[in-house]
Formats: C-alpha cells, sequence, structure tokens
C-alpha cells in the first residue's frame, strides 16, 4: 500500500505546499521519482513531469526517457522533456560531467516552471540521499550548514520524500509492483557519491544498524545549533555593524570581545563574500597599522584607527579619464565634474569641492585619476611639495576613501586639486592671471 497518509502529513508538517498549487515533478525514472510521481498522483495533486536526457548512455537514457513519457501518460498529466549534449556543455564550461549534468538540469527545471506556471520543483531524495550529503560534505569539508544535510524546502525545490528511507522505498515499490528503470550508473563507484553509498554507508551500518534513526536526530540537532547560530549573528550585526552612508563601521575592540570569535566574525562577513581564510588572517591583523585591506568580489574591508570600515567595490571603477580644451563635463566613477571656463580672473574661497586654476598654465589634454603610491602635491599655501599618502593621513581619509578621490592632473603630470580637499600651489589664481578655468565636483 502506498503511504499516502505519510507523504501527505510530511508535505503539510513541513509546509512544502498547499492543495492550489501546482508541482513540477523531476523524474529520473528511477525507483525513487518514479514512486513520488505516484504518490502525487494518488494524492490528488496538480502536478506535471520533468525528465533529462543528457545523452550519456545512449539506447538506454532513449529508453528512459520513453519510460517517462508513458508513465506521464498513464498518470495523466503534462510531460515535459529534453536532450542535452552535456559533454560538450562540459568541456566547453571546463567543468565536470556531474557538475554539468546538474546545472543544465536545474536551469531547464527553472524554464519549465516559469514557462508553464508550475509554483515549485519537487525532487525525489530521500533519507539515504541526505545521510551521503553529510557525508560528502564532511570529506570535502563544511560548516555548520553543511551538516544540516538535504532540506524538505530549499526555495523553490521541495523534497517531499524526505520521510523514507532507501529501504523503504524499494519495499513499497515491489509490494505495489510499480516498475521502474534502473540508471546503471548507479552501480559504479567512481562517482564519489556513489562510493560513499556503495562502500562507506554499509561499512557503518555494521557499526549502527540504526543508522538512519540516528542521522535523524543528528539532523535535528544540527539544524537546530544553526538556527541558535543564525540569532547570535543577528544579535552581534546589531551591536556591532554601524552604519555611516555606504559604509559599515565594525569596531575591532567589539570584534575582539567576541567568543567565539572566528565563528562569528566569519559568519558576519560571510554574505559579503569574504571566505574563511581571509576571515583568520583578519583576525591576526586586528592589531595592524590603519591602512591594512581584505578584499573579497564584492567588498573591500580597511582597517582603520581602531575599526574595520565595510564597503562595497565599484564594478564600474576606472583609472582615469581625459579632459579636452573645450570640454564642459567629464564622468568620473559616479561623479560629475564641471568645468567652466571664464574671463575674469575669479578666485573661489572656501568652497573644496571647487577650484579656479590658471587657464594659460592648462596643458591639455588634461585627466582626472586615481591616487597612486608616489604621488605628490604643493598644497595652497605651502612652498615645498608633499606626499599624497601623507597629506591623507594628515587629513585622516581612511585607506579606501583614497582610492575613491578624483585628482585633477595636467598635461604634464602635475597634479593641480585633489577634488573635495585642497588644490595646487603652482596653479593657484594670481595677480598675473587673465583668465580661469573652473572645476567644481558633484557626488
Amino acid at each position: 500500500m502506498l503511504p499516502v497518509k505519510r507523504f501527505t502529513e510530511f508535505i503539510e508538517q513541513n509546509n512544502l505546499f498547499t492543495q492550489q498549487n501546482s508541482i513540477l515533478v523531476a523524474v529520473s525514472g528511477g525507483i525513487d521519482s518514479v514512486l513520488l510521481a505516484r504518490l502525487f498522483s494518488v494524492a490528488g495533486y496538480s502536478f506535471g513531469i520533468a525528465h533529462c536526457n543528457f545523452g550519456l548512455r545512449g539506447s538506454e537514457a532513449d529508453a528512459d526517457q520513453h519510460f517517462c513519457c508513458s508513465l506521464a501518460v498513464q498518470l495523466g498529466v503534462p510531460f515535459h522533456t529534453i536532450n542535452f549534449d552535456t559533454t560538450t556543455y562540459a568541456d566547453s564550461h571546463k567543468i565536470s560531467i556531474q557538475m554539468a549534468a546538474r546545472e543544465l538540469r536545474y536551469n531547464w527545471f527553472e524554464q519549465i516552471r516559469q514557462q508553464h506556471n508550475y509554483h515549485l520543483i519537487a525532487l525525489g531524495h530521500h533519507k539515504n540521499d541526505t545521510i551521503e550529503t553529510i557525508l560528502l560534505n564532511l570529506t570535502r569539508g563544511t560548516g555548520i550548514a553543511g551538516l544540516h544535510g538535504i532540506l524538505p524546502k530549499n526555495g523553490l525545490l521541495i523534497r517531499p520524500l524526505l520521510f523514507m528511507t532507501r529501504e523503504e522505498i524499494a519495499a513499497v515499490v515491489a509490494t505495489e509492483n510499480i516498475p521502474y528503470v534502473e540508471d546503471s550508473s548507479n552501480a559504479s563507484t567512481k562517482y564519489a557519491r556513489n562510493k560513499i553509498r556503495h562502500e562507506v554507508i554499509p561499512k557503518l551500518r555494521e557499526l549502527n544498524r540504526n543508522l538512519e534513526h540516528t542521522f535523524d536526530n543528528n539532523l535535528r540537532h544540527f539544524r537546530q545549533l544553526e538556527e541558535l547560530l543564525a540569532l547570535k549573528v543577528e544579535e552581534a550585526k546589531k551591536h556591532l555593524f554601524i552604519q555611516h552612508d555606504d559604509e559599515i563601521h565594525l569596531a575591532i575592540d567589539a570584534i575582539k570581545a567576541l567568543q567565539p570569535q572566528q565563528l562569528l566574525l566569519y559568519k558576519l562577513l560571510q554574505s559579503f563574500g569574504f571566505a574563511e581564510p581571509v576571515v583568520d588572517d583578519v583576525i591576526a591583523s586586528l592589531d595592524a597599522q590603519s591602512g591594512k585591506w581584505f578584499a573579497s568580489a564584492t567588498h573591500r574591508l580597511t582597517i582603520d584607527r581602531g575599526k574595520l570600515i565595510l564597503v562595497e567595490n565599484n564594478p564600474e571603477s576606472i583609472e582615469s579619464v581625459s579632459i579636452n580644451e573645450h570640454d564642459h563635463e567629464v564622468l568620473f566613477n559616479g561623479q560629475r565634474i564641471g568645468i567652466l571656463h571664464d574671463d575674469s580672473p575669479l578666485i573661489i574661497k572656501d568652497n573644496p569641492y571647487a577650484v579656479s586654476v590658471d587657464c594659460d598654465k592648462l596643458i591639455y589634454p588634461l585627466s582626472i585619476r586615481h591616487w597612486q603610491q608616489s604621488d605628490y602635491f604643493y598644497p595652497l599655501g605651502m612652498k615645498s611639495r608633499k606626499k599624497l599618502s601623507d597629506f591623507f593621513i594628515n587629513q585622516k581619509i581612511p585607506m579606501h576613501k583614497k582610492q575613491l578621490i578624483p585628482l585633477l592632473v595636467n598635461g604634464n603630470g602635475d597634479i593641480m586639486w585633489v577634488a573635495g580637499y585642497r588644490p595646487d600651489e603652482r596653479y593657484k589664481v594670481d595677480p598675473n592671471t587673465k583668465k580661469v578655468t573652473i572645476f567644481e565636483l558633484f557626488k
């Protein structure tokens, strides 16, 4: 007898979906997914079947495809199928066949879901798959999230068979005489998951005959620990993250007080793309000099006078832009610089975002660029030159902001204006100036 009651109870208890939802059920033709499709049918849910032919097993894969089509016809539900050239995809993307099949499968499932208005995608994973996943994650290295195994619901993916073991599924299928097809590759131990399934788990079961029950209890504890950690991270974030415009400041003393420090700081920075080894380096550098920084693909973390400053990278950042003699405006990394040519020797005072430069001293093309390590200029009012790095330190400008300050550079390489801070003494308006060019920074 089909375990319909256990099936519907598991769906309700885990809030997987409702009777009003339409579900796309992934069916390979194997024992697990075939039972899943039949349970959907007997339970009276609205669903369709999706099957992928990866072109890896020749006529055997074609026979599986035909079987799944016949199953859909027998159950009276829509059938969606596709043939992939998985080998070519794997070669062109430089990934393994298994990873290629996974990407192709899930991308296509989502396309079909959207095109045919299915609410969710159902997969045929069961309890033993969860055990295999945990052991795989432990072998490859994992955090707490890798210990919770396969979740009943993850985004648009649901797994309504997680209440059953592989042995229970086999017993039901045998008792009900349900036909299915066997994928010959499942017996091969060249794949890591199959090696765990056929060689590791049988040895573990020799030590513990109730392996699935034990893992069930472990999973419950792992998920509760994960929830507890999430609460702890949110609590730490509230008092540790201080928002300053588009920056997040983290006091180093508060980071040192975190317990456990490495785990909490990693979880706090994980969503900003920082990997665990980088977080280890951050912790080792908490007493380092200001200016040391760390980068992820999306963010930059800088040590600056007793705090860490977290900012988002600018993906459209450009190194420099040219200014020609007749330009009236240029754009530089999201900042606008207006240019006005004036016939009078106008002097701009008390406005760090604008500067008037002696027109006769300009050598075109000019440029706007970022700071470089060897840069220097003659700050207004000074007769000697000063390294920009020292000027920034005196102005208490954090390292990450140094990279954002536009520098107005003459055609001969002289820095004429540190935009927003100080013009250069050599290019100021003097009694001999006849015409000026005014530059104004608009953020």
